[in-house]
């Protein structure tokens, strides 16, 4: 293999072992750069250096290894210089002995390192090689159970259009190996179509996994606990969604997920009996749609529940044959048909009574909610709205997706509430008009949401606003210029627990119904803003009609009364906490303004994540204050040391301006750079944002600041300096700053707005 002269002479007449001892005795040493240079020499040395890879390759043990083996170091090279030289002696010498030398690297791909197999099959040209060669090792390894190696290989070399999905696929969803499987399908709609259809025939009633695991008896670690109908049920549509394929592929799991929902709704009207007849009827008929299997379904649901009449109703409605129904709903059927319902009407009467005095009501006139459906509609209210110093009361209505197929809602309805007065934006006719409405509906959410004079009211507010985000592309970053809000989630979660009566020293409401009175119209316990709502006014609200339909058009009256009131109560609800703080056990900051991107906490009562949100910053400034009593003592600014991280830059340099000791991080240091600082130098953190939650616990008590990242450095300042009751006299202002302080005395107007925020404390 080696030539008889050559640029690398030092290699004449060196066998290849003595070669690759040399070789692995540099790469022990981690003599990286001679390495390299020994095997370039080699390259030239060698007749051919393509052959002589594979005798390393085949005679190496480390191939899997994550580190840089000898051969991929010695294969990175060689690349290397391929890149380099593409036409050169070497590919020159070797294109004719390639089809001799890709059969002996197919054996060796399968024990190489993921780094390392791309490196080969673009050395040895293997995408251009024989496809039958390639295909029958493939067939080889799945033979001898090597089911990943063949999935890597195959989607490595582009085979997966020769290959059968089934045979390839089944053995890893065996395994638990789905980013395999996803990425064997990837790029290739037909193979996404043909994986869709195999999970869903397994989706189908009276699937066993047993009678897969029999055909495939021979792969190794099964998991045949993984193969259920709820995974299968997620994998199909993660699918689904995630390649755009059409549900028509997948009826059975489209058909179990509607059970799971027909479930749902009949709890929800029969056993907690939390939504209308209304509501019911209409999300009962968009799940339902045509399909004959689940109208029978319906059905037997309704029979095991013992709702006789409810489930002859729907055997009614969909014209089911008697002979397909139940013995005991066939002879309902016939008594639905030959009697008047009047007791069913009464009951209902009855119950409409009931709601009325136990439920909150709309506390203004009908006529002072109005339903805008074009932007001149909308212009009318910009005006009560958008005043300096208004109180608005912000809540959003979607269309409930109960996890259907393309159920991802967007928001149908904004109501917004001001004193006497309620707005409901139909926001689907709104951003169905041209583009200009969008616009200037666009311009008038910003001007209200960023403006901090006027006081926005929600329950979970930021929640909303991320939902209406992804409704329209344009309304996406509105939570992000959110500013001057009041986030009642946040207060509701600092009210003294409750049961029946308010705690002694809080405000008395009326208890709860009694539980035979709440049993005519049926009621759970109360949640979220009805159960604020609840604590504060007395009565909690009716959300019979929260899981409606939003999204059809007309809405009815009970609709329109639900949307308005859950506006109007925040405003409601604010009041009666602005005038009695202390009788409901709060502290008075609590209704304070939250600055700007502040609101972080995502609605619970429609989010259907149950991930715990990071703090709030009002909530975290709320933290630092009662771990940081302002000192009564006043001290030096000669004896106040702080560190800022690297997110305060500005305050630092202000400080410092002001005679501050102060330490600042650099750009690239990490947070705990400061706590090691504090510890060391007794200095006090001034930080912003999520890492406050970490310093304040790595330093001592009072030792660690929050400050408000959306103030100006000169407001951040007094405000630190105010806290800590350091007092800073003219003579300590550029004491560690004498270049600027010659800087300033040469503009007197700049020498005066440094110090004109600090004639309280100078």
């Amino acid at each position: 293999m080696l030539k008889d002269s050559n640029p690398g002479d030092e290699f004449d007449g060196q066998d290849p072992q003595s070669l690759l001892k040399n070789l692995q005795s540099l790469l022990a040493k981690k003599e990286t750069e001679k390495l390299k240079e020994e095997i370039y020499l080699a390259f030239a040395a060698l007749d051919d250096p393509l052959e002589w890879l594979l005798d390393v390759l085949e005679a190496s043990s480390d191939l899997k290894g994550k580190g840089c083996s000898l051969a991929y170091h010695i294969a990175h090279e060689l690349q290397f210089r391929i890149k380099e030289h593409p036409n050169g002696q070497l590919i020159s010498q070797a294109g004719l002995r390639f089809k001799k030398l890709q059969p002996r690297v197919l054996p060796v791909l399968t024990q190489c390192h993921i780094s390392l197999l791309d490196l080969l099959i673009s050395i040895y040209q293997l995408h251009d090689a024989d496809r039958d060669l390639l295909l029958d090792h493939i067939s080889h390894l799945c033979h001898n159970k090597k089911f990943k190696e063949a999935a890597i290989l195959s989607t490595k070399l582009k085979l997966q259009p020769d290959l059968e999905v089934e045979k390839m696929c089944i053995p890893l969803l065996l395994q638990d190996k789905m980013n395999l499987v996803e990425s064997y399908v990837e790029g290739h709609p037909n193979l996404q179509q043909q994986l869709l259809c195999l999970l869903d025939s397994w989706c189908e009633p009276g699937f066993r996994t047993e009678t897969v695991t029999k055909q495939y008896q021979g792969v190794p670690n099964i998991r045949a606990e993984k193969i259920n109908h709820k995974m299968l049920s997620k994998l199909v549509f993660r699918f689904l969604d995630k390649y755009s394929l059409d549900p028509a592929l997948c009826p059975n799991a489209i058909n179990q997920r509607s059970m799971g929902t027909l479930r749902y709704l009949v709890h929800k009207t029969f056993v907690e009996k939390t939504m209308t007849e209304e509501s019911w009827a209409d999300h009962v008929q968009c799940t339902i749609g045509n399909n004959p299997l689940l109208q029978e379904k319906l059905v037997q649901l309704l029979v095991g529940y013992n709702h006789l009449n409810a489930a002859a109703t729907w055997a009614l409605h969909y014209n089911l044959p008697e002979e397909r129904l139940p013995w005991s709903v066939a002879e309902e059927l016939k008594a639905l048909q030959s009697q008047e319902r009047d007791t069913t009407k009464q009951k209902g009467a009855n119950c409409e009574e009931w709601r009325k005095d136990h439920y909150y009501q709309l506390p203004i006139p009908r006529e002072n909610v109005l339903f805008l459906s074009t932007w001149e509609e909308v212009q009318k209210c910009t005006d009560y709205v958008l005043q300096p110093g208004q109180v608005v009361g912000i809540d959003m209505e979607w269309r409930p997706s109960f996890g259907i197929v393309g159920g991802k809602s967007r928001v149908s309805l904004v109501q917004m509430a001001v004193r006497g007065q309620v707005f409901l934006l139909d926001m689907l006719q709104l951003l169905n008009q041209d583009g200009k409405d969008e616009e200037a509906l666009l311009s008038f959410f910003q001007t209200l949401f960023a403006d901090p004079t006027i006081t926005k009211l929600g329950y979970g507010i930021a929640g909303d606003l991320h939902n209406l985000g992804h409704s329209c592309t344009a309304f996406k970053n509105l939570d992000m210029q959110l500013c001057g809000t009041v986030d009642l989630l946040t207060v509701h979660k600092q009210l003294p627990k409750y049961s029946g009566e308010m705690e002694k020293g809080c405000q008395k409401v009326n208890a709860l119904p009694l539980k035979n009175e709440a049993a005519q119209c049926g009621r759970p316990l109360e949640k979220g803003l009805s159960l604020l709502v609840q604590h504060v006014l007395g009565k909690p609200l009716d959300k019979t009609e929260q899981l409606s339909n939003w999204e059809k058009r007309p809405l009815h009256e009970r609709q329109i009364l639900y949307a308005a009131l859950d506006a109007y109560c925040l405003l409601e609800v604010f009041t009666k906490l602005q005038n009695d703080l202390a009788d409901f056990g709060l502290s008075p900051d609590i209704l304070t303004l939250q600055p700007k991107k502040a609101c972080t906490e995502v609605r619970a009562k429609k989010l259907p994540s149950k991930q715990r949100m990071p703090p709030t910053c009002n909530e975290m400034s709320t933290a630092s204050v009662k771990e940081n009593p302002r000192s009564s003592a006043s001290i030096s600014v000669w004896d106040f040391r702080v560190v800022c991280d690297n997110m305060l830059q500005g305050l630092g340099r202000y400080l410092r301006c002001l005679g501050v000791d102060v330490r600042m991080l650099k750009n690239d240091d990490e947070h705990r750079k400061a706590a090691e600082l504090a510890r060391k130098e007794h200095r006090v953190i001034l930080t912003s944002g999520l890492p406050y939650q970490t310093l304040r616990s790595q330093v001592g008590e009072g030792r660690c600041f929050l400050v408000d990242c959306s103030e100006k450095a000169r407001e951040q300042a007094l405000r630190v300096l105010k806290h800590f009751n350091v007092q800073v006299t003219l003579a300590d202002v550029f004491s560690r700053c004498q270049h600027l302080l010659s800087v300033f005395q040469c503009s007197e107007h700049l020498l005066v707005a440094l110090l004109e925020p600090l004639q309280e404390i100078c």
